[in-house]
């Protein structure tokens, strides 16, 4: 059983990460007008599609969505403020303050119906 559960985990991490990858990429494909970048974004959100559909089949879909936007909107804003220099301002980084408590919070003090 706990073998299964880290499974999931797994899967969760995989679709973070190509979470993050095609939506920090999102910008170089200039509209979708640069195939390459385009065909990386695509390919990158369908299997980051398949893994947070994997991880749902183990984690509840509450906290697995969750865990994923949470993760991958805060990762994507750092990531635009080392490649792209899009600085947010105090509210966009209070924001994304609250996003990782409210990650954190139900991720360790989150209850579920079994």
């Amino acid at each position: 059983m706990f073998v299964f559960k880290i499974s999931g985990y797994i899967y969760l991490l995989f679709a973070v990460i190509l979470g993050i990858s095609a939506n920090g990429f999102l910008k170089t494909t200039n509209g979708f007008t640069n195939i390459f970048p385009t065909i990386f974004c695509v390919v990158s959100i369908v299997l980051c599609l398949f893994c947070l559909s994997r991880a749902m089949n183990i984690i509840p879909v509450g906290f697995t969505y969750a865990t994923y936007g949470g993760l991958t909107i805060t990762a994507v804003t750092i990531f635009g403020i080392f490649k792209y220099n899009q600085l947010p301002n105090i509210h966009g980084i209070i924001g994304i303050i609250l996003i990782i408590i409210g990650v954190i919070l139900v991720n360790y003090l989150g209850k579920i119906n079994p």
